[in-house]
């Protein structure tokens, strides 16, 4: 009998789940056996998954799990040396040079384990079958025009915690402007990411400039980025990704005030985004890059927590289709995010 074992997420500031109860209870009635970890911090109460017929267990129980269970979670595990022997379902942000990804490889080699990245999770024609994407722009525009406006008014943009739904989201953002209308430039705009940075700035009335493919194959420069004053970065770090603010943004005459880099990859060697090179956070949501005038970054790397019910259901009506099919998981679109893992583990030394 294929086995799901649903842990605890331990990032802080997660509380987002792959699995729905109702999604549990389909599960339960293919065959599939279903644990859930319980959670202080899940935004679906534990008792809700017991009440569908899941089995519970304890927080972090999943080390000692049976072998042939399947671990599903979705931020990475805590960088340390545990060695890894399950079969995990997660983003593991390990497959574009990231230096803790490239330690998690060597743990699954170690001990035999895998990894089926929820990023590289696709269809026959390569598109991803389940994303957080819109949330991910969505919240990434909403917390880029929160420091805006702090810039505006001289202070440090402020904390951020969760919001009840978008709708809270986008009215907390609109307060903030108080009416004023800034300039933005969305790059992946046909995107999951991109078409929610732009629903969210053109639901506040705000003039959006969009770009895809097409606006960029020339690859570059792209002195367009510092006119706008926010520029939105929704596109995956891949080979091949043109530069779209260089190291040198500092010293030229730009309208640029805030970066949202809401694709989030700057320890990555592939990052568009030459300002700045670590993540932000909750408490500190952007980084300051450049001063006289002043230019903020943000980069949370779990933007859709700020919305964590609607993101989570979202997520998890998207994945369901493909648990569904855990059973023959060395087939379709396990099968193919399994190659992923075989050719970057082939490369890992330990």
């Amino acid at each position: 009998m294929t086995h799901l074992w649903v842990r605890a997420e331990c990032r802080e500031n997660e509380e987002r789940v792959g699995l729905m109860p109702d999604g549990v209870a389909q599960l339960l009635a293919q065959g599939i056996h279903v644990t859930v970890e319980e959670s202080g911090s899940r935004v679906i109460p534990d008792s809700d998954y017991a009440d569908v017929g899941a089995e519970i267990s304890s927080e972090g129980s999943w080390v000692d799990a049976p072998d042939d269970a399947i671990i599903f979670g979705l931020k990475e595990l805590p960088d340390n040396d545990l060695a890894l022997r399950h079969r995990h379902i997660m983003f593991g942000h390990a497959y574009k040079g990231q230096p803790a990804g490239q330690r998690l490889l060597a743990r699954f080699k170690a001990d035999g384990g895998s990894l089926y990245d929820l990023e590289y999770l696709e269809d026959e024609n390569g598109r991803r079958v389940a994303a957080f994407g819109y949330w991910a722009g969505y919240a990434g525009a909403a917390v880029s025009l929160l420091a805006y406006a702090a810039q505006q008014t001289g202070v440090d943009c402020p904390a951020v915690d969760t919001w009840p739904s978008s709708a809270a989201m986008r009215e907390d953002v609109k307060t903030a402007l108080s009416g004023a209308t800034p300039t933005a430039l969305v790059i992946g705009a046909l995107g999951r990411v991109g078409t929610g940075a732009t629903d969210l700035c053109e639901e506040l009335g705000l003039s959006v400039t969009k770009w895809d493919m097409a606006e960029t194959a020339n690859g570059g420069p792209f002195p367009e980025v510092l006119d706008h004053d926010l520029f939105f970065n929704c596109i995956l770090a891949r080979p091949g990704t043109p530069v779209f603010v260089p190291s040198t943004a500092c010293d030229a005459a730009r309208a640029l005030r805030v970066i949202g880099d809401i694709a989030c990859d700057p320890d990555s060697d592939f990052s568009p985004i030459k300002v700045y090179d670590h993540v932000t956070s909750w408490d500190t949501p952007v980084t300051r890059v450049c001063d006289a005038p002043p230019l903020d970054v943000m980069a949370i790397d779990n933007l859709p927590s700020l919305m964590p019910r609607e993101s989570s259901e979202d997520f998890a009506a998207q994945l369901l289709p493909h648990l569904m099919t855990l059973p023959e998981i060395g087939k379709g679109v396990w099968g193919r995010a399994k190659t992923y893992f075989d050719d970057h583990i082939e490369k890992v030394t330990t």
